[in-house]
């Protein structure tokens, strides 16, 4: 599959204990930055262990939603039924939620300055786990255009600032699909926030849009305001894998989620269109 995106141009960023005046600065003008070897690969192997136990678990138990929040089911390239969106992962893993107190990840909370901000682990959709697989029958393997903010307008609130953060948990080149972004769109205004593209219908690639090579371990922020799209792999099975984890860091009330917790609208809408 051709795409006329190119490489974001960046230069190699690590994240130490605090940001640098740089990678600020690289954030505010792109609404996205990424950060090398943010952890090991045996971290990246011990997150995928407990990530395996939780899905196993929620498979056998038939578990449908976590606090409200709907899973995602899709099926494996032998047939067998997986889970592709997991949510509030954090909650049911010591392991993960250990590390969302890594003060690496406190650290990013001055990218949404002047606001004050917080890793939402029971709010929003908590530590969501992407699980991307192309295969005849899978239902995630690719994710339209979209901006991560109308969900604030469905609660029946004003859109606020927020971050995404990713961590990548499987190699994936450019050329393999994965994550595209039109930098800089974090800073249009409200109607292009909300009409530039159909939300997740359109999948077309945009001649201004970047693309990164991501290795397992590596950590992406982007604003939620950044329209951005996931490219679909051009390989099934194996080779098109791709499982991200994502931390909410948000600002505003706060509003944490529980069992009793009723189930957004644009979720309903959602699960309709994302193919």
């Amino acid at each position: 599959m051709k795409t006329t995106a190119c490489l974001l141009d960046s230069p190699v960023f690590v994240l130490e204990n605090s940001l640098t005046e740089s990678q600020k600065s690289f954030f505010h003008k792109n609404g996205i930055i990424q950060f090398k070897n943010f952890i090991s690969r045996d971290t990246v192997n011990l997150f995928l262990r407990e990530i395996h136990a939780i899905e196993k678990k929620w498979l056998d138990q038939k578990i449908e939603k976590i606090n409200g929040i709907p899973l995602k089911f899709g099926q494996d390239q032998n047939g067998n039924r997986m889970i592709q969106r997991l949510a509030f992962t954090s909650l049911y893993s010591d392991v993960l939620r250990e590390f969302l107190q890594d003060s690496r990840l406190q650290s990013l909370i001055e990218l949404l300055y002047p606001y004050e901000g917080r890793i939402g682990e029971n709010e929003k959709d908590g530590l969501v786990v992407n699980h991307y697989v192309r295969t005849p029958n899978s239902n995630f393997s690719q994710m339209g255009w979209h901006t991560d903010s109308p969900r604030d307008l469905f609660m029946g609130q004003r859109i606020m600032p927020m971050l995404n953060v990713g961590i990548h948990l499987d190699d994936c080149s450019f050329e393999n699909g994965g994550l595209r972004v039109l930098p800089g769109t974090h800073k249009q205004g409200m109607l292009k926030l909300l009409f530039s593209k159909k939300y997740f219908i359109d999948h077309n690639p945009d001649p201004k849009e970047a693309g990164l090579n991501v290795d397992a371990g590596d950590l992406t922020v982007h604003d939620g305001r950044i329209w951005h799209r996931v490219h679909i792999s051009p390989h099934f099975g194996e080779k098109s894998r791709r499982r991200v984890m994502y931390i909410p860091i948000i600002t505003g009330d706060y509003k944490p989620k529980d069992e009793s917790s009723k189930t957004p609208f644009y979720h309903r809408f959602a699960n309709k269109i994302l193919r």
